[in-house]
């Protein structure tokens, strides 16, 4: 009797047992161990195995589209531009930042009708204070100083010594200038830049002269700004710091602009044919990255000091052996000449509990950093007329912080980006990615560090809708998902040591194909003003 009871007993046992198993093995918290460097008891570093929870794979995929956008509009001209972005953060909170805007030229403009098109990529450092900042400001800023350009009354004075200068006149009247020539557009947009920053810098001076009198000025007594409501406001963004990137496109003469401080960086990918139909994507690098180890950096920077200095302004890559960008907006502990800095720090900061760090030993003859950003214009055109047989769109531009950078070479970005529009799907070898989308050489990359990218076997992954999620997953392990997981499941800040935030703007512009394009109507969220 209990030999016969014992079979369905078995068999229940079997149905309930090993869907139990199952849902145990596939719930359980998986988990990975890194050695990381913490301070053992005596305060010295050491390096110590710590366990992390690894993150499934749909939970990095929600981290990838968590700071992802995507944009298309279609314009009179046939156009259609297209635009996504993305972020993902290694510090917390995020030190990068992004702005965008879409102005439409003001009818009175000569050059009418037409659109301004700016993209901006900030990556911060020593906290999100300038970047989130710069995120508001910078595009007004340059907006502004276009604007002022483009509409300056350039109308001959009508006094009598503007009179005798007509009269006596001995050549010919100079022709005027045309205001929007790609020279006087570059300098605004550096001259803008540049007035932002010391805006930027000067503005907890302007607090801290509001609040002297003339009674502590006699007594050399320096008030206490700590709770000043303008306190934190102010000497944050000037204290941290961040690179600044930015594309203007000028639709109206097919220009293109990219002004750069800092080591983010600007490609341009560029489908051309030969005779036998034969295509490939031309990489055009449109920003030098700007650190102590590009040449013409270094060069800069020891120009600007003295001979005695050419030793120091410049160790292992980085200004003054600290910061690694040599350009940026904040930093000011490598502006601001030493008693400056004394002083702001203990009128704003100490109450604060928030000091200032001291400038670096090396520290003599500041400014040593500046915002001014190298300016580089093109026909946006890039030279080619040629569409692509198998992609929507011809050309694109990629603006990212150097998170993507430190993973991935330029030509990876261009391949990818390309398959994407193409509409690769799956898993591709790295070694069979070149054969399905070819890339030839054009402007090269000035590299800003010594970088330690991904191995050139493994594979690339195809399967994010958004192209700026498409180019993180892959710098941060792509086909390899084991490697993805672990990478993107180290908490901040540890993650910050194998990773670095990273935001992606990629632009793409398809003529004529406004038919097939998803488009969204203007309104005043796409065109936000006139100029």
């Amino acid at each position: 009797m209990l030999r016969r009871a014992w079979k369905p007993l078995a068999a229940t046992t079997v149905l309930i047992g090993t869907p139990s198993y199952l849902y145990y093995t596939f719930t359980k918290q998986q988990t990975f161990d890194l050695a990381v460097k913490v301070r053992g008891a005596d305060g010295i570093p050491i390096m110590a195995n710590r366990t992390f929870s690894l993150l499934s794979q749909n939970a990095i995929k929600d981290r990838l589209i968590e700071n992802a956008s995507s944009n298309s509009f279609s314009r009179p001209d046939s156009t259609v531009w297209r635009y996504a972005t993305a972020s993902v953060a290694a510090n917390d909170p995020l030190e990068d930042a992004h702005a965008d805007a879409i102005i439409a030229r003001d009818p009175s403009d000569p050059s009418a009708p037409g659109d301004w098109l700016f993209f901006t990529v900030m990556d911060g450092h020593g906290g999100p204070h300038t970047s989130r900042l710069l995120s508001k400001t910078l595009i007004n800023a340059v907006v502004l100083e276009l604007s002022s350009l483009i509409h300056s009354s350039d109308v001959p004075k009508s006094g009598l010594l503007e009179k005798l200068k007509l009269v006596f006149r001995t050549s010919s009247p100079k022709s005027r200038e045309d205001p929007q020539n790609p020279e006087r557009i570059s300098l605004a947009i550096r001259n803008a830049f540049t007035k932002l920053d010391q805006e930027l810098i000067n503005a907890p001076l302007s607090v801290l002269a509001a609040n002297l009198d003339a009674e502590s000025i006699k007594k050399n007594i320096l008030p206490d700004l700590s709770k000043h409501p303008l306190a934190l406001q102010t000497m944050l963004p000037a204290v941290s710091g961040s690179c600044a990137l930015m594309a203007v496109f000028d639709t109206t003469h097919r220009h293109l602009y990219v002004a750069c401080s800092g080591d983010s960086r600007a490609v341009a990918g560029i489908w051309e044919e030969n005779e036998q139909g034969q295509g490939s994507w031309r990489v055009e690098v449109l920003s030098e990255d700007q650190t102590g180890r590009n040449p013409n950096e270094l060069k800069r920077i020891q120009s600007e000091h003295p001979p005695d200095e050419a030793g120091s302004v410049i160790r292992a890559g980085r200004v003054l052996g600290g910061l690694e960008p040599s350009r940026a907006f904040g930093d000011a502990r490598y502006k601001w000449p030493r008693d400056v800095q004394d002083i702001l720090n203990r009128a704003f900061l100490v109450g604060n509990d928030q000091p200032m760090r001291p400038p670096p030993s090396s520290f003599k003859t500041p400014p040593y950093v500046t915002a001014t950003p190298v300016v580089t214009h093109r026909n946006f055109d890039f030279g080619s007329a040629a569409r692509p047989s198998r992609s929507p769109a011809s050309r694109f531009v990629v603006l990212a912080t150097d998170g993507l950078w430190d993973k991935l070479s330029s030509e990876d970005v261009v391949a990818l980006v390309g398959g994407h529009l193409r509409g690769l799907k799956g898993v591709v070898s790295k070694t069979a990615l070149p054969e399905l989308v070819p890339t030839t050489s054009g402007a090269p990359t000035v590299e800003g560090k010594d970088k330690k990218r991904n191995s050139s076997s493994g594979s690339w992954s195809f399967e994010d809708e958004n192209v700026s999620s498409h180019l993180i997953r892959n710098a941060f392990g792509g086909g390899d998902t084991e490697a993805l997981r672990k990478l993107m499941s180290i908490p901040a800040p540890i993650a910050r040591s194998y990773r670095d935030d990273t935001t992606v703007t990629v632009v793409w512009w398809e003529d004529g194909q406004e038919g097939t394009a998803k488009t969204v109507t203007f309104s005043s969220d796409n065109i936000k003003a006139k100029l």
